[in-house]
Order: structure tokens, then C-alpha cells, then sequence
């Protein structure tokens, strides 16, 4: 093969691959978290019979005057408690999701223990 040739080849090969990133981008989903009743009390039920991925997003819509949301371990989503993660708080949050287990709560008083958690194993 000529030199052009290669090059010609390099080229196309770049595109194809920037296009099979994009369109992994383009097949992730977004949801709601809680649907029309957003990220409230109860919602810890609402991830059942969903098939979510990595690079999903979930979107939290709630009033940050009442509520936040806290990405945490198994440990922290078990006993409500933040001792580390990433604290959400703009009452419109999209968080994407990695693969494995995904686990979010909200940390004012009495909210996690009220349900106001999700967990989300993503393929």
C-alpha cells in the first residue's frame, strides 16, 4: 500500500471510531427519578423493573430547601449515613451512572430513614 493510501486509511479509521463513541453516547437513557412525583419520601421502589447502564442518567428533581441527594457506598445507603460521597444539591441533579452498584439517599434528618433512597446496579 502506498503511503497515501495508509494515511487515507488512518483517517477513516479515526472517524469510525469517534463515531461508535458517539453513538454510545447517543444509546444511553435518561430518567426521572420518581417519575412526575420526583426525588420524595417512598422512592426507594422506583428503580424496580427498570434495566439501567452505565452512562444512564438519572435526573432529581426536588426543592433543594427541603431536600439534597448524596451519591454513598453500600455502607452509607444501609445506615443513612454521608460520611463520604458527593452531595447534590441544585434541585435539578443529573448524575450519571457507573457500572455496578449506584447508591443515593438524602441526607437531611429522617429522610433516608423514610425511604428516601435509591440503589441501581448498572450493566
Amino acid at each position: 500500500m502506498a503511503p497515501q493510501g495508509r494515511g487515507s486509511a488512518i483517517v477513516v479509521l479515526v472517524l469510525l471510531l469517534g463515531m461508535l463513541l458517539h453513538c454510545g453516547n447517543v444509546l444511553a437513557a435518561t430518567y426521572t427519578v420518581g417519575d412526575a412525583g420526583g426525588w420524595t419520601f417512598n422512592v426507594v421502589g422506583w428503580p424496580n423493573g427498570k434495566t439501567f447502564r452505565a452512562g444512564d442518567v438519572l435526573v432529581f428533581n426536588y426543592n433543594p430547601a427541603f431536600h439534597n441527594v448524596v451519591g454513598v457506598g453500600k455502607n452509607g445507603y444501609d445506615t443513612c449515613t454521608t460520611s463520604s460521597g458527593q452531595t447534590f444539591q441544585s434541585g435539578s441533579d443529573q448524575i450519571k451512572l457507573v457500572q455496578g452498584e449506584n447508591y443515593f439517599i438524602c441526607s437531611f434528618p429522617g429522610h433516608c430513614t423514610n425511604n428516601m433512597k435509591i440503589a441501581i446496579n448498572a450493566l
